[in-house]
């Protein structure tokens, strides 16, 4: 769960399963396929081929396929949220650099797993009421909210100020996220790894300024 590498690559093709570890296979197999040939290409009978097993195997353990994307879902906000705490252990501890070094990590996790990413943040089809991923994706959210408002220090902002100050960072850095998996940004992405990593801090700080009073 911690492995916020992209573990597609591990299920290339069909293989035995063990007994008592068919979920975790079923979901390496369908984030494979997610990967592989998209959301809207995705069956469960694909999944169950890929894994080994047999075509009832991914219905009995997730219903059908909008189950299996929720489920796929879950698990990708447990390791975007690894990856962004990853960050923040090397940081340092002041509320600015672990803001930042989440908003590293929200590009880290995009950029090794673009196809689950795309499915997390722009898809319609994971049910967020269920509580299996409305857990993890509020986690997530509450995250961001409370390394916002820790920026702002002893002066608590207002309820609107908070609103738009969460939606300058995030946009900003999902922003980012998007158009660097997309491969938008050829300028930024052609720079050295160190520079490319020091515009970034940049950017991201850019968008935690407090906008001055009107």
């Amino acid at each position: 769960m911690n492995d916020v590498s992209n573990p597609s690559a591990k299920v290339e093709a069909a293989s035995p399963y063990h007994h008592g570890n068919l979920k975790e296979t079923l979901l390496e197999a369908a984030e494979a396929e997610l990967s592989s040939h998209g959301i809207e290409q995705l069956s469960l009978r694909a999944i169950a081929k890929r894994a080994g097993v047999s075509h009832a195997a991914p219905a009995h353990h997730f219903g059908d396929v909008n189950g299996m994307l929720t489920a796929l879902a879950a698990r990708g906000f447990e390791r975007f949220i690894a990856a962004q705490q990853a960050r923040q252990k090397v940081a340092a501890p002041d509320p600015s650099s672990q803001l930042t070094a989440a908003g590293l990590g929200y590009i880290d996790f995009a950029l090794a797993n673009p196809a689950l990413f795309r499915l997390m943040f722009s898809s319609r089809r994971p049910d967020f009421e269920n509580p299996s991923l409305y857990g993890p994706s509020k986690l997530a959210f509450d995250m961001l909210v409370e390394g916002v408002s820790a920026t702002r220090g002893k002066m608590p902002p207002s309820e609107n100020e908070l609103i738009a100050n969460v939606a300058s960072v995030w946009s900003m850095v999902h922003g980012l996220a998007d158009l660097l998996t997309s491969e938008r940004l050829k300028s930024l992405q052609a720079l050295k790894r160190d520079e490319r990593e020091a515009m970034l801090i940049g950017i991201i700080q850019r968008a935690m300024l407090p906008r001055p009073k009107s």
